[in-house]
């Protein structure tokens, strides 16, 4: 099927689709739009198939219709992509071009695949190193991620962090929406982004770098360059290279090769018990979904066996998670380690989300659950401050 996104009476004029997101002046379908809308003012209105055009793939001639993406015409040529890395398949999982791990050579210069136009004569290469990541948000934090340790959060700079865009989870409430669905931000390679990394680093005086997203592990060839080039360039003993990520496509191989690239700390948020709270939380259900969880708890399992620091965030807000399922993620964690640091987090209404950010009350309820289970090391994020392993409220 071929679509053309049309804006709805829903829309607002805030333009972020057309800032941020849209990289063709004529509608290709990439559907990125439609993904990226805050106020779901996007619909896909099919279309019919559009005249032939003439294009190269791996030094084959083709006939492909015009007006769709570079993507679109690969598939239709046979080429396989997917939204979990498979062997013989192009990963594909942000579909917004943020991540780059769709990219593709056209014409001699890496392009995403999924928001690229095919045109006329276009000259495509398939096998090609994906060291391009849009980065962006470098600054100083001052409470860190999940994998940060609740001990060092104050009110001076305690990490330098930026943010990688794109995202393969559709979270309703993401709190990084900008990040998550920005594909129009200029790529760096992965030199580019550490020597911006250490120069902050620098310039701040932390020793903590720290990356998040959207997803930062989408592109792994990307990644863990990354990690190789801030380690090269921080060696001193008390520098941390911090990675925060949901964790769904992290595999153990992909933990084992970010460990021994460098990687000293890892945020990782466990989402759910259940598939179908999965679901409610990331959009994401299915066999996909069940995939994305199963894989989650493996990478919170194999990161545990290294020396290095390990945090786990847990959501909380009563319209997507029980109390119950929290307990249930808590001991199954517990049975793991009962060292590693808990972050509850509450979720609260962002981008598309209109549930209510639970009270005090509320979150200090899911950190005495979880603390009962037996786990040591609880935090807690509240509208007042967050809540340390000793029932202590720090603002």
């Amino acid at each position: 099927m071929f679509y053309r996104a049309v804006r709805t009476d829903k829309c607002v004029g805030c333009n972020f689709c057309w800032n941020y997101v849209c990289q063709s002046k004529e509608c290709v379908g990439c559907k990125a739009c439609y993904l990226a809308c805050p106020n779901e003012a996007v619909e896909l209105v099919e279309v019919e198939k559009r005249e032939e055009i003439s294009i190269v793939v791996d030094g084959e001639k083709f006939s492909v219709p015009a007006g769709i993406t570079v993507k679109k015409a690969l598939e239709i040529l046979g080429y396989k992509f997917a939204k979990y890395p498979e062997k013989n398949a192009i990963f594909s999982p942000c579909e917004v071009g943020g991540c780059w791990s769709c990219a593709v050579e056209v014409n001699g210069i890496l392009k995403q695949s999924c928001v690229t136009p095919v045109k006329e004569g276009m000259v495509i290469n398939t096998n090609v190193k994906r060291l391009l990541r849009a980065v962006h948000g470098f600054s100083g934090h001052p409470v860190g991620g999940v994998g940060t340790p609740w001990w060092i959060k104050g009110r001076r700079y305690i990490e330098a962090a930026c943010f990688a865009c794109g995202c393969n989870l559709r979270c309703p409430q993401c709190q990084n929406w900008t990040t998550t669905y920005c594909g129009k931000e200029e790529p760096m390679s992965p030199r580019e982004a550490a020597l911006r990394m250490t120069s902050l680093r620098k310039s701040i005086g932390v020793d903590r770098m720290a990356i998040s997203g959207g997803e930062c592990t989408l592109n792994r060839e990307w990644l863990v360059s990354y990690v190789k080039e801030l380690k090269r360039l921080n060696r001193d003993e008390k520098a941390r290279i911090h990675v925060d990520t949901n964790a769904t496509v992290l595999t153990e191989d992909y933990i084992d090769e970010l460990v021994e690239a460098g990687m000293t700390d890892i945020g990782i948020d466990i989402k759910a018990l259940k598939l179908e709270t999965f679901e409610k939380i990331t959009g994401v259900g299915g066999e996909l979904g069940e995939r994305y969880l199963k894989t989650s708890w493996k990478a919170l399992k194999r990161a545990l066996n290294y020396d290095i620091f390990v945090g786990v965030g847990i959501p909380y807000n009563r319209e997507l998670i029980s109390l119950e399922e929290v307990r249930k993620i808590g001991e199954k964690i517990a049975e793991m380690s009962d060292e590693v640091q808990i972050c509850a987090l509450d979720y609260r209404a962002e981008f598309k989300s209109k549930i209510k950010r639970p009270s005090f009350e509320e979150m200090f309820k899911v950190w005495k659950v979880l603390k009962d289970v037996g786990l040591k090391n609880v935090i807690a994020q509240t509208p007042v401050g967050y809540i340390n392993p000793h029932g202590e409220i720090h603002p």
